[in-house]
């Protein structure tokens, strides 16, 4: 099971946003990754609970941040509960129906700041080198996790072994392009595990990624 953390900064001018300590591993239901993002002062900003099914469908999803929370799932497309929540990045908090708001949307899954979500999508995709595709995903960010629909287009771009004690580890390059705006993302991971993307570095890892499945 990897243990690690991740540093995240802004990706225009470098300024540090805090970090985010996570643990992911296979599991019954597919893959699991459990993380909490801390400000850079120390505080807890939220926390990710994102379940995959062996088709790398989200199951199960739990987000934190700004007193609000997030659940969804994959059901005919994807559903979601956005409601208050107290206890800011405390997974034990109650949440206040009364102010919860559903949504469904025919997205193929779910984004947000995470890097958990960059693994997933890949992961969901499954593209062989060279390959490309496009995906309709709904994302939560920020504070305030209000739910907005975007489309990416993916591709490998290259898939190269490098090294290591245990063995090659085969690294993935994509390139990820916000088909609104027209911005291009690099990013590069390896099995379960993001390496580095715009605004975030793998800076400890404990164990080696698990492999792509």
């Amino acid at each position: 099971m990897p243990n690690g953390r991740y540093s995240l900064h802004d990706p225009h001018d470098g300024t540090p946003l805090g970090e985010e300590r996570f643990s992911c591993a296979p599991g019954p239901a597919g893959w699991r990754y459990v993380a909490k993002r801390y400000r850079p002062d120390g505080t807890v900003q939220g926390t990710t609970d994102l379940t995959l099914d062996a088709r790398h469908r989200p199951i199960r999803l739990e987000l934190r941040s700004g007193g609000w929370q997030v659940r969804g799932g994959a059901l005919d497309g994807v559903h979601w509960v956005r409601a208050a929540a107290s206890g800011e990045g405390d997974r034990a908090g109650t949440v206040d129906t009364a102010d919860a708001t559903e949504g469904t949307d025919r997205a193929h899954a779910f984004t947000g700041d995470s890097p958990a979500f960059l693994v997933a999508t890949a992961r969901l995709l499954d593209l062989a080198p060279g390959g490309s595709a496009r995906i309709r995903l709904v994302s939560f960010t920020g504070d305030a996790l209000a739910p907005r629909t975007l489309d990416q287009g993916w591709q490998l771009h290259t898939v190269q072994d490098h090294p290591t004690e245990t063995g090659p580890l085969p690294v993935e390059h994509y390139r990820v392009t916000d088909l609104d705006t027209g911005e291009v993302r690099d990013l590069h991971l390896t099995g379960d595990v993001l390496l580095a993307a715009p605004g975030i570095d793998l800076e400890e890892l404990e164990s080696p990624p698990n492999p792509r499945r």
